[in-house]
């Protein structure tokens, strides 16, 4: 039973309900299950809280039995309204419109495109590191127009991260791809989200993670979060630049996650098949920059190091308007984290500005 309506963001709502006479937190998404109100009986999802899953640790709503929300327009008559599946062959699968589909406004753009035409693309493995990117591209450049393509490795629905919804006014959009859903735009595949980033949202820089939470094993191959090599094999194909944000380390009690992580050495060393540039971030404390050049070693065999000033980062991070958190650790925390995150934003950013100032005059990349 729904006994509070508690904040809501964009795309969802939080809820006090009680299960046995006790409040629980619970998360429903109206666009799929209507707008609860209290007093409404809730059918629950609450399997992360009986595995003590750390994001977000709400029970789910499934449906509200006794109001069951209006079929969407067009239902069952025709597909103008879009006929991509998004979370497919699932009780809650979403029916949404692709850009690459004849009705959408951007089809024609997207069925023409078939480059990036240099924009940067950065990739990160965690949902964590998109603000941390965002502060260090906007550090030099704010006015730099910012797309986020949301992976389906953690959370399918974008409308479970606050973190999106608090960057929406530094972000041209978010793109959806693969079974996320809920972004601004959606898309089948990285590629077509890549190409929708660049020719509906006009960005200048598109960032790649995967939605928030990841699923990991404790092995190198079992992590969700490898998949952003083959987000820089898709920026490479459509002769985007890529920029992989290392996920580095001097915090996390794990001994494989010290320095770079086995994750992001798995990913660019063995995923990534394409160069790609990886930016290492002036000024990293020690013991971590000595253990993070000893491991660097190998993953300069196919990309390149690229060595990035910090004056004014860490000052851009702190002005980051959604709290800088991961794996439970805020900035000062796990510093180094971050500082690589927005060390590989402001390296984007300045190969979007050269991409500019070598087009011939009065010819912007966007021609």
């Amino acid at each position: 039973m729904v006994a509070e309506v508690r904040r809501r963001w964009r795309g969802a709502v939080e809820l006090t309900v009680t299960v046995d006479g006790a409040p629980t937190r619970a998360l429903a998404y109206p666009e799929l299950v209507g707008e609860p109100e209290p007093g409404d009986r809730v059918l629950l999802n609450v399997n992360a809280q009986l595995m003590g899953l750390g994001t977000g640790g709400y029970a789910l709503v499934v449906a509200l039995p006794d109001r069951l929300p209006p079929d969407p327009p067009g239902t069952g008559t025709d597909r103008a309204g879009g006929h991509v599946v998004k979370a497919r062959y699932t009780p809650l699968q979403a029916i949404v419109r692709g850009v690459e589909e004849p009705t959408s406004p951007h089809h024609a753009a997207i069925a023409a495109a078939d480059t990036l035409a240099g924009m940067p693309v950065v990739t990160a493995d965690l949902h964590s590191a998109l603000p941390a990117i965002v502060a260090g591209i906007h550090a030099d450049h704010p006015q730099a127009r910012i797309a986020y393509v949301m992976t389906d490795g953690g959370a399918l629905p974008a409308w479970f991260s606050r973190t999106v919804d608090g960057l929406r006014d530094r972000l041209a959009g978010t793109v959806t791809v693969g079974q996320a859903f809920g972004g601004d735009l959606e898309a089948v595949t990285t590629h077509s989200g890549l190409l929708a980033a660049r020719y509906a949202l006009g960005a200048d820089v598109a960032v790649v993670t995967q939605g928030p939470g990841n699923l990991g094993a404790g092995l190198p191959w079992a992590f969700s979060g490898v998949a952003v090599g083959e987000a820089v094999n898709a920026a490479a194909a459509l002769g985007g630049r890529a920029v992989g944000a290392l996920r580095i380390s001097d915090a996390d009690p794990r001994a494989r996650h010290q320095g770079i992580s086995h994750h992001s050495l798995t990913a660019y060393g063995r995923v990534a098949l394409a160069p790609c540039d990886l930016p290492l971030p002036d000024g990293l404390a020690e013991p971590l920059a000595a253990k993070v050049e000893e491991q660097i070693a190998d993953l300069s065999v196919r990309h390149r190091i690229v060595r990035v000033a910090t004056d004014g980062l860490d000052a851009a991070l702190r002005a980051s308007p959604v709290p800088l958190s991961t794996m439970g650790r805020a900035l000062d925390a796990d510093h180094g984290y971050f500082l690589t995150a927005a060390a590989a934003g402001r390296h984007a950013v300045g190969l979007a500005v050269q991409e500019d100032d070598e087009q011939p005059a009065g010819q912007h990349r966007d021609q």
